[in-house]
């Protein structure tokens, strides 16, 4: 978060590269194959009659032979040539739903449009199995993954990703260097941030006509606010959360949950709304649990649940207190045979305007200093978005940082303890 060997090449100068959806990306940054000159064709060529083709025919001596095999030479070149031109396509993980749409219209089609380079989307729920699946037999189907910053940190910790060399990324439109304009903690070994998100918890207006939720501690509030809860089946957030409830500090839920204690609390808090949870494992699961009641209280990704009440017009209501806010990051799965466009894509993705323009359409923050600056409204309902992104200034009051380098490290252990907990046999033993 390896190349495809090609015959001898020479590389040509990158020319200079327009930020956004205008302006051609620097082709010439690529290999370019020692194949012959190309040349217009004649008009015995445009029918299909190549030269050696008419050669091959017309010769009935001791050089046919040699030219017949020249020309096998010259069509398997030609076929080779045209697999792989017809092969530029990447397999990019992503998370569906209002999400991906926002990727395909911030940066998806226009690098498509821009480099000829198309765009293939897998769905992806976050975790590391499948690559670490890939991986080890060496069968990498992934070229690019969309991954949580914890997720990125624990797979690059564990050998399954590329490094990036953060040199390569686009300056900013006032030329700031791309390592001064991304937010702090957005560039790491394995990974370029594009986003800043935020898990929040969300309640249904139609469920609570009277009091409503407004601190985190009426997650765990069963009698004053009485339904099932729609949680992430994931200690994320779950851990954080029951901590916090009992006012521990923001500043110190990392140091209190790497002991017996702390861990101990955590678990004690969640044992009590345990018979009232719905474990969600996917994210199209939140709001489909909040709208048809099967849940009144929700955590969900702050982009989703914005997409339900703004874009759909659902009675979906954002709490916005103790949200826990992380950086989205890129992550290259260690092997893949289409490094050079992916490492183009992530050039041309990463800019200041596709990032301003990703939120457009879905309220997560860009990860640029420079992309803020360009944030305006909601590209389909007008409404604006900044008081709706994670990192305005009314939301961010009480924001949780999420250590992803507490979770890169632990995070194989702290699972492994969560899910014991969930099987209720195995905790209590």
């Amino acid at each position: 978060m390896g190349i495809m060997r090609k015959p001898v090449a020479v590389t040509v100068p990158a020319p200079a590269i327009a930020q956004g959806t205008s302006g051609a990306l620097a082709h010439a940054r690529r290999p370019l194959p020692s194949f012959p000159q190309r040349r217009e064709s004649t008009r015995a060529e445009a029918a299909g009659e190549l030269p050696c083709k008419r050669g091959w025919r017309q010769s009935g001596g001791k050089g046919s032979t040699a030219l017949g095999i020249a020309c096998l030479w010259l069509v398997a070149l030609g076929a080779n040539a045209a697999s792989e031109a017809a092969d530029r396509t990447i397999t990019v993980t992503t998370w569906g739903g209002p999400y991906e749409h926002s990727q395909a219209k911030a940066y998806f089609e226009p690098f498509t449009k821009e480099t000829g380079i198309r765009i293939r989307t897998e769905r992806y729920d976050g975790g590391l199995a499948e690559l670490r699946r890939q991986v080890s037999r060496g069968e990498i189907t992934w070229d690019l993954l969309d991954m949580t910053m914890a997720d990125n940190r624990a797979a690059c910790n564990q050998g399954l990703l590329e490094p990036i060399d953060h040199s390569m990324l686009l300056p900013a439109l006032d030329g700031t260097p791309a390592e001064e304009d991304f937010v702090d903690g957005a560039l790491t070994e394995c990974g370029v941030s594009q986003i800043v998100y935020a898990m929040v918890v969300a309640y249904n207006r139609d469920a609570f006509p009277g009091e409503r939720p407004t601190r985190m501690k009426d997650l765990f509030d069963l009698r004053r606010f009485p339904g099932k809860r729609a949680l992430q089946k994931l200690p994320e957030a779950n851990l954080e959360w029951a901590l916090r409830s009992y006012g521990v500090p923001r500043e110190d839920l990392y140091q209190l949950l790497s002991t017996e204690r702390g861990l101990r609390l955590a678990f004690e808090r969640l044992d009590a709304i345990r018979d009232h949870v719905v474990w969600w494992t996917t994210v199209d699961q939140p709001v489909e649990l909040l709208v048809t009641g099967e849940a009144v209280i929700a955590s969900h990704y702050n982009g989703r649940l914005f997409d339900a009440a703004v874009v759909h017009g659902h009675p979906v209501e954002i709490v916005w207190d103790a949200q826990i806010y992380e950086l989205g990051s890129w992550g290259i799965p260690r092997g893949t045979p289409r490094l050079e466009e992916v490492m183009e894509f992530i050039r041309f993705a990463t800019g200041t305007r596709p990032l301003a323009d990703q939120a457009k359409y879905i309220a997560y923050g860009p990860a640029r200093r420079s992309s803020m600056q360009l944030v305006s409204t909601h590209a389909e309902t007008g409404v604006d978005m900044g008081p709706h992104l994670p990192t305005s200034p009314a939301n961010f009051g009480t924001a949780i940082l999420k250590d992803t380098e507490w979770y890169g490290s632990l995070y194989d252990r702290i699972k492994a303890r969560f899910d014991a907990w969930l099987d209720d046999s195995a905790y209590r033993n």
